[in-house]
């Protein structure tokens, strides 16, 4: 079996906790509360400056190449592709862009931007692979999960459509392979990548869970 696969194994109840969880539910079906999806927007707005950041780092960790190349595409596709429809989504509540970069993360924004930033200055590549790699392969899931319950096109319907693109299940498919990759040449860091999977899953649960309630900080 492939260290891809184990981790998703590993993590298998809060993968379905993701599909379960009303955020997800709601947004498929398109009855999911405007304000939330607008925290969401601002929130994953701040943490996708910080996820793009972590594979520059790992761009910047890697020995060869070819790795290099593709994991400094993929933050540039973060920053271009997946922050522009963000900024899309925020036009439409007037929202402008540079309102989006002065938005102060909720407080499980900051834990799992914390947590990512933490490990791609001192963990592994391996660790950072596995760190980054429930993001990815999370939002392909969960958007095909949304795509077999939604009934009809509404206005989160681009959200579905921009994680279940074939330029995003490819990425997904890269970041697979990495995985992969780095679980057969660091043995020895099997343990430390299955824990650092298992808290960025737990971390994606909690976002969900933060956008649908509005999480702030009370203060």
């Amino acid at each position: 079996m492939s260290g891809s696969q184990r981790l998703l194994e590993a993590g298998a109840e809060i993968w379905a906790a993701q599909k379960a969880h009303p955020f997800v539910v709601e947004l498929a079906d398109g009855t999911l509360d405007p304000a939330a999806f607008e925290h969401w927007v601002r929130q994953d707005y701040r943490y996708l400056q910080d996820y793009a950041r972590l594979f520059a780092i790992a761009g910047a960790t890697a020995r060869d190449e070819a790795t290099m190349t593709e994991l400094l595409g993929i933050a540039h596709s973060v920053l271009d592709t997946e922050m522009d429809l963000h900024r899309s989504f925020a036009a439409d509540y007037g929202i402008s862009r540079a309102e989006l970069e002065a938005t102060e993360k909720a407080p499980t924004c900051v834990a799992y931007t914390n947590f990512l930033v933490r490990t791609a200055y001192e963990g592994s590549l391996a660790e950072i692979a596995a760190a980054l790699y429930p993001c990815m392969q999370g939002y392909l899931d969960v958007a095909d999960h949304m795509a077999e319950i939604a009934e009809e096109e509404h206005r989160y319907t681009p959200f579905i459509e921009l994680y279940t693109s074939d330029e995003f299940r490819a990425e997904v498919e890269w970041c697979r392979g990495f995985v992969d990759r780095c679980w057969e040449a660091a043995p020895g860091e099997r343990e430390a990548m299955e824990a650092a999977f298992r808290t960025s899953a737990k971390l994606e649960y909690r976002f969900w869970e933060m956008a649908y309630t509005q999480e702030g900080w009370g203060l």
